[in-house]
């Protein structure tokens, strides 16, 4: 086993131990992935087991053909954990949770609108919930990439979250942000309406994002600005004012 491949092993136990020490996941609920070096393959935490018996060598080396490599049972989601890589050449990390707010709204299959500028820390003017499917089946991780097209975050209705990231702590800390996220729409909305953002402040609010967070603001400028206006031409037209836009009890109302 190589260092690069023993200090992965090792991120990957901290990763899930620090989800649960951050409340995002409960006894054995949630798993990661990361990107190893070697071409098509990666490692996963493994199915059904308690972080106090987690170590390194636990850790599941599999490849982009669902095969395992050496020892060990993945994650019942390695599916989407694979696809999910193997579709996306600019993700180096997942972490899936089962965070409280995030699940109660993925239970009522809704996304997160813009009604927040941080909702852009995941590439995009909202985060779409994926429609739901069984847990650990193709049809769950279809439906997962297509929710997170252009994204690097969605909810699974019913489920949970999935965060991707260049690595794990940025994957982790963005999964973080969806913890967040669902509490403050839902602290308002249960004493009325919650605004969101007109089209053109959610324009602006990923670009100014993108140029606030990035040290190198030209080289990410240019990665992100073909999605960004991509996505302004197919983000839907604000509702008339004090018209709802869900069946849910979430009411959502345009920003003036």
């Amino acid at each position: 086993m190589s260092m690069q491949q023993r200090d992965l092993r090792e991120a990957l136990v901290q990763t899930y131990a620090e989800m649960i020490r951050r409340g995002l996941n409960q006894g054995t609920a949630g798993n990661c992935s990361v990107r190893c070096p070697q071409a098509n393959r990666f490692l996963v935490t493994p199915s059904g087991m308690p972080l106090e018996a987690m170590t390194p060598d636990a850790m599941v080396l599999m490849d982009t053909g669902g095969e395992v490599l050496g020892e060990g049972k993945p994650s019942s989601e390695w599916r989407f954990h694979r696809d999910i890589l193997q579709a996306r050449p600019d993700v180096g990390a997942v972490v899936h949770t089962h965070s409280v707010a995030a699940t109660a709204l993925a239970c009522l299959r809704q996304g997160i609108p813009a009604f927040h500028y941080m909702v852009a820390v995941a590439g995009g003017a909202d985060i779409r919930c994926a429609p739901y499917a069984l847990f650990g089946t193709q049809e769950l991780s279809n439906a997962a990439l297509e929710a997170l097209e252009n994204r690097k975050a969605c909810l699974m209705a019913n489920h949970g979250v999935i965060a991707l990231g260049d690595d794990l702590s940025q994957a982790l800390n963005l999964a973080q942000e969806l913890k967040r996220l669902p509490s403050n729409t839902w602290l308002p909305s249960s004493s009325g309406s919650l605004f969101f953002c007109r089209r053109r402040r959610c324009s602006e609010s990923l670009i100014n994002f993108v140029i606030t967070v990035t040290k190198d603001i030209l080289p990410v400028f240019i990665k992100f600005i073909l999605p960004i206006a991509s996505l302004i031409r197919t983000i839907p037209k604000s509702p008339q004012a004090g018209h709802s836009v869900s069946r849910h009890p979430l009411r959502f109302s345009r920003m003036r």
